[in-house]
């Protein structure tokens, strides 16, 4: 049966691959637009060491981000350990004692558990009080008038959206819906800030958060924006007050966006995001195929092959623990850095489950590079994401298909 899946496959998803490489064109002259328009040189390639001082590469980069974003300015630096790192920068930084954050999109990711303070850590908003209020969402799609009712009722300083999935079976959330919100919010609330985690969703669409009013976006530069390139690394992008005090908390207050040397990282982090409306439509392909391979072979994915993409992440639900671990194991072993590892369920700081995760990647704990992973409970889904290549993605997910096919 898995033959003839794959015989079909190529017509199948013609239609579907269009689309994406149409999208592909657009950013990619938006990419390039946003290099001729803050005029990169060979000479900003080059990085800085100790304070930073003067790194004209580094605060190019950021007008490229800027850009790209169309929003008044942009934070791009390696001092960012992850995305949640940035997430929490932009929380401390705009969240005094006493306000009140509000999630409209339900719980975030796990790795958030300890910043906002749903387990008491001693160093959490929580434990400078700050507030924390959640609105979940109805069908995958925000409560619109339950966020009216809070608005009214509480002073809120931030409203967080976090766009992808996260470890949940919801969908993601497009630029249409964030767009939708907005609007709904604006009507009650003019002044609240507007925050949003767009890990994993950056040039999937042709729009990204602020063009439709959002005042931060943050992300992590081992995700879609680094291109497989770039080492480490995140950004926060948005209005400049709010990066002011951003680069504040990240650095030093007085010094902000000032410092910071970029050290060897402005020419891998440029690279990164010139490539990156490629290497964006590399692992939509390869989670398209794979969502269209296992649908015909009878498993429950989503989204399905030809629904709309809002970020490169893929759900495979096997309802089954060792489906779930024999499939992840198989992304590993065909991976090409460390396929010779056996990976094993293991706790990972900042979850509550065990988590199985492959990543056989260039740069540790990319994910924009293939990858999967997927916690220890019910119903046992595998989160996939990344591909530096579609014919790399669709070598390594075929493979990975054969090995619970064959129960290895």
């Amino acid at each position: 049966m898995l033959e003839s899946v794959l015989k079909s496959s190529k017509e199948d998803l013609k239609e579907v691959f269009d689309k994406v490489e149409e999208i592909e064109e657009f950013n990619s002259k938006k990419v390039l637009d946003a290099f001729i328009e803050n005029n990169i040189c060979e000479s900003d390639l080059n990085g800085t060491t100790g304070y930073g001082y003067n790194d004209t590469g580094r605060d190019k980069i950021e007008g490229v981000y800027a850009s790209i974003f169309k929003t008044e300015a942009a934070l791009v630096r390696s001092q960012f350990i992850s995305g949640t790192h940035a997430i929490s920068t932009c929380f401390f930084a705009l969240l005094r004692p006493g306000d009140t954050l509000l999630s409209i999109s339900g719980k975030p990711y796990d790795t958030l558990d300890s910043v906002i303070g749903f387990n008491d850590n001693p160093s959490s908003l929580k434990s400078y009080n700050v507030k924390y209020r959640q609105i979940d969402l109805i069908d995958s799609d925000f409560n619109y008038e339950e966020i009216k009712k809070v608005l009214k009722e509480d002073k809120i300083k931030m409203i967080a959206i976090q766009r992808s999935k996260g470890y949940s079976t919801r969908d993601s959330i497009s630029i249409d819906k964030i767009e939708r919100v907005v609007k709904t919010i604006r009507e009650v609330d003019k002044e609240v800030i507007i925050m949003v985690d767009n890990c994993y969703c950056e040039l999937v669409s042709t729009k990204e958060p602020n063009e439709v009013g959002v005042d931060i976006s943050v992300g992590s530069l081992i995700k879609n924006l680094g291109g497989a390139i770039a080492s480490n690394g995140g950004y926060i992008v948005g209005k400049q007050k709010l990066i002011d005090l951003c680069a504040e908390r990240l650095n030093v207050p007085g010094q902000g966006a000032e410092v910071g040397p970029s050290i060897n990282e402005n020419r891998n982090i440029l690279k990164g995001v010139f490539f990156a409306p490629m290497i964006v439509a590399g692992a939509l392909k390869t989670s398209i195929y794979t969502s269209y391979v296992l649908e015909k072979l009878g498993y429950n994915v989503s989204p399905k092959y030809n629904e709309e993409r809002v970020d490169i992440v893929q759900n495979i639900i096997f309802d089954d623990e060792d489906k779930l671990i024999k499939y992840v194991r198989g992304i590993q072993s065909n991976s090409k850095i460390d396929s010779n590892a056996l990976i094993e369920p293991s706790d990972m700081p900042g979850y509550v489950d065990k988590i199985i995760m492959a990543s056989g990647s260039f740069t540790q704990g990319s994910s924009i590079e293939l990858s999967c992973d997927g916690p220890l409970r019910s119903p046992y889904i595998a989160y996939q994401q990344g591909g530096i290549s579609y014919k790399y993605g669709k070598i390594i997910v075929t493979r990975a298909i054969e090995s619970i096919m064959e129960g290895k």
